[in-house]
């Protein structure tokens, strides 16, 4: 995360198209070597990741070709893929549970068909699609546990977390208006996108 005047701009990178992120490797980075390295005031570990759709989609500042190599010069070469700007004493994301945060990015992220969705619905009935799950808070945490996941989660009064079987293939794109994703982490740092009608 870097700073432009009162704003803080922080900058995501992922190994898409680059290799599969290397357990040995990625184990040994640190914030304390990325800020030092990357000239960044804070930077966080997200990971380690896992994707829950099949295909991703980049175009415009998801594909603008800045890449970085985290941990040396013999270690993960990574793409910028999205940016998020968080303004002083507001959380980003991850910081806060089921918090919506606006992340910067022209994704489309692709469920093929007869393949379980994972999602997590809001009050309102707005339904959020699992983009990544996450080995953070539980390291044994694998795909095949997400379907019953439900029961590990603490979600807010009016929220429910479900998966279904899609009949069709899907594409979960941003908010084609303004590039933005509408992303929040549940308890156990899983990512999930909003779906956006229309």
């Amino acid at each position: 995360m870097t700073r432009e005047g009162a704003i803080y701009v922080a900058e995501i990178y992922n190994t898409i198209g680059y290799n599969d992120c290397p357990e040995d490797k990625w184990v040994t980075i640190t914030e304390e070597e990325v800020n030092a390295d990357y000239g960044s005031e804070e930077a966080k570990i997200n990971g380690p990741r896992f994707w829950a759709f099949d295909t991703l989609i980049g175009s415009g500042s998801s594909t603008g070709g800045k890449t970085y190599v985290f941990g040396g010069p013999d270690g993960i070469e990574m793409q910028v893929r999205g940016s998020l700007e968080t303004k002083p004493r507001e959380g980003t994301v991850g910081e806060e549970f089921y918090t919506v945060n606006e992340v910067g990015r022209d994704t489309i992220f692709v469920y093929d068909a007869d393949q379980l969705v994972f999602e997590l619905t809001d009050p309102e009935g707005q339904v959020y699609m699992m983009q990544s799950y996450a080995q953070i808070a539980d390291k044994t945490l694998t795909y095949d546990q997400l379907a019953t996941m439900g029961s590990k989660l603490d979600l807010p009064e009016g929220w429910t977390y479900a998966s279904r079987m899609l009949t069709e293939r899907f594409e979960l794109n941003t908010d084609v208006s303004d590039g933005k994703a509408f992303v929040i982490n549940d308890n156990l740092y899983n990512s999930y996108q909003r779906r956006v009608e229309g």
